[in-house]
């Protein structure tokens, strides 16, 4: 990869390293103090923001959304009454994730997305599963906003960086260029993208927070007791205890390594040691934190190229293992004798905002093609794999963007007895069945 930066908390100091270079177009070399996007870990600085809101008396997390929010609808009125910040932080609320809306520069961009949103067809039914939710987490950027008076970027840097003195730290493209900052790289002889930045300003609560790999440590040191490095109190300890809390299983435990979600976080088991993290993603650049509350370990990793899931976890082995006594599992692949399963009934087209799964069945075996449809059409070519069994409901395909890395691909059905594809942590239900 062109290059990367990383982070380790241990034993209360905080070490940097940076590696290869930000651009192979201009040869700049990647250093400690240089920016990259942090993709989805954004969520984790916003539902931090509304945890806060919460902690204050603002915001009760299991009130309907609309109390506090009453332009806030989806296009099942039965279904908005019961979506909660709760729901929405735990990824349960129903809401889709690939709705990305260019809803312009002015600090009215996230009361015009929710708008928006408003008639974007639900993954699933609020409640009955983990369906990974880009959605939701612009909707508690929105009631962060209402409730402070404050837009997003400016809640963020009043009630989280400045407190934690992450001078490294921002929202806007504008106050990147200040900074060394690193371009996304695609392809196995990496290119550099064509444009450093495709995400509206309306995306910054689910994908949008621009740092340093020490300043997303910094922030991840909050996260153990509540406090800054100089005692100063920004959560209850009682606050990132609750975060940190297991509110929802998922099924698919490989994308992520995660046993389901917490309040904003990912909530991990490494046979019997605790932990949580988040992973993150743009055009072309991927980073990643894990944190080990009892050993006071917390690493991120930040790279420029858009696949690096074998180089954090090879690392994080090594890493968590040395410094944490932490026993990560290995990558995701099928089993050398797959085993027999009666492939048939998973044959059909899978639907939600922005993709279209087809599943066909030819001689007992699966082919699989993804492709991005509605706002996200033709944004990359489709994906087309043979998915190999892992167990029942459980396949292993290639993606060709991620190299020779296999990828978790999961059916299972709803509590209704809907059948759904899941995806990358994403629920996608059966619209139709093999004709």
């Amino acid at each position: 990869m062109p290059g990367a930066t990383l982070a380790v908390l241990a034993e209360g100091e905080i070490h940097e390293l940076a590696s290869g270079v930000l651009h192979r177009g201009t040869g700049v070399a990647a250093t400690t103090d240089s920016i990259f996007q942090l993709g989805s870990i954004a969520k984790v600085y916003t539902a931090a923001l509304v945890l806060g809101l919460a902690e204050e008396g603002r915001l009760d997390l299991d009130a309907p959304v609309v109390e506090v929010l009453p332009e806030f609808a989806t296009i099942d009125p039965a279904a908005t009454k019961t979506i909660t910040a709760r729901r929405l932080l735990s990824h349960t609320g129903g809401l889709t994730c690939d709705f990305v809306e260019d809803t312009g520069r002015g600090d009215d961009c996230l009361a015009k997305y929710v708008e928006a949103a408003r008639g974007v067809a639900l993954d699933c039914p609020p409640g009955t599963a983990a369906s990974y939710s880009s959605v939701g987490y612009n909707v508690l950027g929105r009631i962060v906003e209402v409730l402070t008076g404050l837009t997003w970027d400016d809640a963020l840097r009043e009630r989280l960086v400045l407190p934690l003195g992450l001078a490294e730290t921002m929202t806007l493209p504008e106050e990147a260029l200040r900074f060394r900052v690193a371009m996304g790289h695609l392809g196995p002889d990496p290119e550099p993208t064509a444009a450093w930045d495709l995400l509206p300003r309306s995306a910054g609560p689910f994908g949008r927070v621009l740092a340093t790999a020490g300043d997303v440590v910094r922030f991840a040191r909050m996260l153990l007791d509540g406090t800054a490095p100089d005692g100063t109190r920004v959560l209850a300890e009682e606050t990132v205890t609750m975060m940190r809390r297991l509110e929802a299983e998922v099924p698919d435990k490989w994308t992520l390594g995660s046993e389901g979600w917490g309040l904003g976080l990912s909530i991990h088991d490494w046979n019997g040691v605790p932990g949580f993290g988040h992973n993150g993603s743009s055009i072309g650049q991927r980073s990643y934190l894990r944190v080990v509350p009892d050993a006071g370990v917390a690493f991120a990793l930040l790279t420029n190229h858009g696949t690096t899931d074998r180089l954090y976890n090879e690392l994080s082995r090594e890493l968590l293992g040395e410094v944490a006594g932490v026993e990560v599992p290995g990558d995701f692949d099928p089993p050398a004798s797959p085993p027999t399963v009666d492939v048939a009934p998973f044959a059909g087209t899978y639907r939600r905002e922005g993709v279209i799964i087809t599943v066909s069945e030819t001689a007992g075996k699966l082919h699989f093609v993804y492709e991005f449809a509605d706002g996200l059409k033709g944004i990359a070519p489709p994906i087309e794999t043979d998915l190999v069994p892992v167990s029942e409901g459980v396949f292993a395909g290639k993606n060709p963007m991620f190299g020779d890395d296999w990828m978790p691909v999961l059916f299972t059905k709803l509590p209704d007895g809907t059948e759904c594809c899941h995806t990358s942590m994403r629920v996608a239900p059966k619209i139709e069945a093999a004709g």
